[in-house]
């Protein structure tokens, strides 16, 4: 008996002594309105690996293996980060009582103007849904001016496409294989869905993919890391949308293993803030987990978010200068209410299936399989014998008249004949029928019909002249994803993951409404025989609503994507490397045999395969808990978007010739302080893109050269550049001081410089030289002289300032001035071409193609600086144990009025044509541009059960 009593006493007394020696700190996290316990909170010490979460009860305990002065970090998705110094002591386990983490409301309602800053430039999903989404989870002050103040004005960071930044919802990519850019739509509207987030920045780590050189967005929609909540909100805007509600439950995992997330909103408005842009969305979100035990879960998450919202027209100065800046060419008035004839849709279902698997304490498996369809949609109007139904159709404005000019002179140019009094009557006719004429249509599309007496006496179908279509596609992609993350030991993670997807893409033109006629035909009247016709096989074919029509083909694409990535932390640096493989396999499935292109449309196109390769790495200088430099790399070889694969994909299977894979390099460093009153940041980075391919299309007039055996100098066309270089260099500033307690100053800035890097080559497809025996009219125009041309669409540079207000009775009121500068117009590659020197009816250059005047007209467009002030605020209450919050905001106080983009109009195809039209004074195929929103509100009011 003396003996075990000895043997208990010399245990207990070791395990006093050990739980003597353990150091560091415990404690428990609430939340500051409710006072509940807080789960999933991060507790670090900055600048180490040392993490721990909090458990369902709030409580965490962090063990350390250092002492001294250091700095405790608190996080959690939705509130605000909480830094403060604590003194670790050797040997002992302080205890830090109840720590109060307080609701951000001001980054739930930001959030929600992601949705209101996405509107679309071009009709597809293109670089102007810009990458302000990427950035809603991150706390950086530059970011957060990135993605609210800049935004507005379509700043993208670093100068970068969305296409260089990964999208992924629970470890699943979610950019298309199309275009390689998310798709924003199809989550649109979810945002308390869709809240817990990880982002990285540039090339830094990820462990759910390799990620891009932009960064990495991840979302994740495990449904038992949700807190148990059930809420409500409405808001209020006057920019895409009038109004929204949006209700969100969730149960947390429960004792029997199950956890439900359930969310659901509405975003409607009859017009937003360009005329006619109507807009309608629903959102549909649910995540069931089951805990099938301690080391496996299943998660169920399916999201369905249909949306529809009517576009607005870019526009010439001449036609803002009769409008305004709001003005929109796209709608008419039918009924008493206003039509757009272009609207956008996006019906994309997502249904998502992932294992959890814990091996170990070390390590955990997750593994998906996804399965998204459903439709995209852009909606036109086509005619046949008819007039334009546009209302800015060059030929309808003033400056088609006040623009004229006599026929050439052999070599010389004809003398300036405007004619005025057309000019006023275009002008006159112009603003007395500014919009669509949705009745003059439906009255083309019918005959009338007479009595005995020849007396009207209605109506009746006939064939249609102008009817409204859909530019479809039909997604069906289907994913597997798997991801393994593993702590080899102490100092080293391991993360990798393979994925495989396989897309099938259906494209084609949708008849939707024959606006009152009885059929329409499927022939291109702008051909003459077999090459009218848009199907050989099923000639003049008579079509109606619902039927398919014009261009009809799928895309067959599969890619294969491997990573792997190690990091290793110690106290003093950290580093890590990471590697990539990945395959890729495009082919076209013709459905049609165009007329134009009889042997080369119909049947599959030859496949396009592309291997690549990436590397990068990194490191990290801790030169105190306060303060650390990190350098980060990469180098990788991208394959090219569908998109730019087939430069003609609607009428044939042609391939770009010697089309390449993209390279890419980047580099950046950064100098990081971080304290509790200060945090600041200094990036500089770097990047170039090699070997880029763009496609687009357009009427050009002179670009043929008679001479050369053309039957005519005009021509509807496909141009394609290839060998594009792009290069990025610029800087970045991040500036956080917390005066006092309540008073807060943020300064951002951003400096950068966006240049082409190369003359790339041009070729023109003109399908109208297509034949038998020349299936492929491709015509090489040489290079286009692009090199040191800045990149458009953005502003590369912008700065903001910025004071915050928070009163410890939970109101809050902010204002920020920013500064934003050169943003340059998108240039015409084709005017820079040698071609665009040479008469097309000699095939000599045109004698007063002088070097001068040259550099005039070619002179890329710079837009004015834009000044925007800001003003935000907040109030939170807790009324019978419900929180309440309210955020309001007013953007561009001084109602600034600024263009965001635009581009040249490559109708103007030689040098005598477009002098013509500058000398004239009102050219008519001038520049059009886009225009930013003036003053705009936006209210929101969450109620949490």
């Amino acid at each position: 008996m003396k003996s075990w009593m000895a043997v208990f006493l010399f245990i207990s007394q070791v395990a006093i002594s050990f739980a003597q020696s353990e150091t560091g700190f415990l404690g428990k996290i609430i939340d500051s309105r409710t006072q509940k316990p807080l789960q999933y909170v991060v507790v670090s010490i900055q600048n180490s690996s040392t993490m721990q979460l909090t458990d369902s009860d709030g409580t965490f305990k962090l063990v350390l293996l250092s002492e001294g002065d250091q700095l405790l970090l608190l996080h959690s998705q939705g509130y605000k980060d909480l830094l403060f110094p604590v003194k670790v002591v050797s040997g002992q386990m302080t205890d830090l009582g109840v720590l109060i983490l307080e609701e951000d409301n001001q980054i739930g309602s930001q959030a929600i103007l992601i949705s209101l800053s996405e509107s679309d430039l071009t009709d597809d999903n293109s670089t102007s849904e810009n990458t302000s989404g990427l950035l809603q989870s991150s706390r950086d002050a530059f970011l957060q001016a990135s993605a609210f103040n800049w935004g507005q004005a379509r700043f993208r960071m670093r100068g970068l496409d969305s296409e260089h930044a990964k999208m992924t919802i629970n470890g699943v990519e979610m950019n298309k294989m199309y275009d390689g850019r998310p798709q924003w739509g199809n989550w649109g509207g979810l945002n308390d869905a869709t809240r817990n987030q990880e982002f990285s920045v540039g090339t830094a780590t990820s462990d759910y993919t390799f990620g891009g050189i932009l960064g990495t967005q991840q979302i994740n929609t495990r449904a038992s890391i949700y807190r148990p909540t059930s809420r409500i909100t409405f808001s209020g805007s006057n920019t895409n949308y009038s109004l929204r509600a949006m209700a969100t439950y969730a149960t947390g995992l429960m004792p029997s293993g199950w956890a439900f997330v359930v969310s659901a909103g509405k975003r409607w408005a009859n017009e937003g803030y360009f005329e006619g842009t109507n807009y309608d969305a629903d959102s549909f979100f649910m995540s069931i987990e089951k805990k099938l035990s301690d080391s496996h879960s299943l998660n169920f998450t399916g999201f369905y978010t249909p949306n529809s919202r009517g576009k607005n027209s870019p526009n010439t100065n001449e036609v803002t200068q009769l409008t305004n800046e709001q003005y929109n060419s796209y709608w008419g008035w039918q009924d008493g209410k206003k039509r757009n004839a272009r609207l956008k849709t996006v019906e994309e279902p997502v249904l998502m299936l992932n294992h959890f698997f814990k091996i170990d304490d070390k390590t955990t498996l997750n593994s998906s399989i996804t399965y998204q369809f459903g439709k995209i949609s852009n909606s036109n109007i086509d005619y046949q014998n008819a007039d334009s139904p546009d209302p800015t159709y060059y030929r309808k404005l003033p400056s088609y008249y006040s623009s004229l000019y006599a026929k050439d002179q052999g070599e010389y140019p004809g003398d300036f004949t405007p004619d005025y009094e057309n000019a006023e009557i275009n002008r006159t006719h112009f603003l007395t029928n500014p919009q669509i004429n949705w009745d003059e249509l439906y009255r083309s599309n019918r005959t009338i019909t007479t009595d005995s007496k020849g007396i009207v006496n209605g109506y009746v179908p006939a064939q249609s002249h102008y009817v409204l279509y859909e530019d479809r596609t039909d997604d069906k992609t289907i994913s597997f994803n798997s991801t393994i993350n593993s702590q080899l030991t102490e100092n080293i993670i391991f993360n990798g993951g393979i994925a495989f997807r396989n897309l099938k893409s259906h494209n084609y033109q949708f008849l939707t409404d024959l606006l009152g006629g009885s059929y329409f035909v499927d022939i291109d009247l702008f051909y003459k025989g077999d090459q009218s016709q848009s199907d050989l096989q099923h000639p003049n074919r008579q079509v109606g609503v619902g039927d398919t029509y014009g261009y009809n083909y799928n895309y067959l694409a599969n890619t294969v994507d491997v990573f792997t990535q190690f990091k290793f932390s110690y106290r003093k640096v950290d580093f890590y490397l990471a590697q990539a493989f990945s395959s890729a396999t495009y082919q076209r499935d013709g459905l049609y045999q165009n007329g134009i292109y009889a042997t080369n449309s119909f049947g599959k196109s030859e496949k396009v395969n592309f291997e690549n390769f990436a590397f990068k790495g990194g490191l990290t200088y801790k030169m105190s808990g306060k303060q650390w430099l990190f350098f980060n790399g990469a180098h990788l070889t991208k394959a090219p978007t569908i998109r730019n694969t087939f430069p003609n994909a609607r009428l044939n299977n042609g391939i770009v010739d010697g089309i390449e894979s993209m390279n890419i390099s980047s580099l950046e460093g950064n100098y990081i302080y971080h304290s509790p009153k200060l945090k600041t940041r200094f990036t500089g980075y770097y990047s170039l893109i090699k070997n880029a391919t763009q496609t687009s299309f357009f009427y050009a007039e002179g670009i043929f050269d008679d001479g050369a055996g053309y039957d005519n100098t005009n021509a509807f066309v496909s141009q394609t550049l290839t060998h594009l270089n792009k290069k990025n260099i610029g800087a970045e500033l991040s500036f956080e001081y917390q005066i006092l307690p309540t008073f807060k100053t943020t300064l951002s800035a951003a400096y950068g410089q966006y240049t082409y890097d190369s003359n790339p080559n041009v070729t023109i497809t003109n399908d109208a030289q297509a034949s038998l025996k020349n299936s492929n009219p491709v015509y090489n125009f040489g290079t286009a002289a692009l090199k040191n041309y800045k990149q458009p669409g953005m502003p590369q540079q912008a700065y903001s300032f910025g004071i915050e207000y928070r009163n410890p009775r939970y109101w809050w009121l902010g204002t920020n001035i920013n500064y934003l500068t050169n943003s340059y117009i998108d240039v015409s590659p084709i005017s820079r071409t040698a071609q665009f020197y040479i008469n097309p009816k000699s095939g000599f250059p045109f004698p007063e193609a002088s070097a001068e005047r040259t550099r005039v007209l070619l002179k890329q467009e710079k837009f004015n600086p834009i000044s925007l002030l800001n003003i935000t605020g907040g109030k939170s209450w807790r009324i019978r144990r419900k929180n309440i919050s309210l955020f309001a905001s007013v953007n561009n106080v001084l109602n600034t009025i600024y263009k965001t983009g635009g581009f040249e109009q490559a109708r103007n195809a030689n040098f005598r044509r477009l002098d013509q039209q500058a000398s004239s004074g009102t050219p008519s195929f001038a520049p059009k541009y886009f225009y930013g929103y003036g003053r705009t509100y936006f209210g929101n009011l969450a109620i949490n059960l």
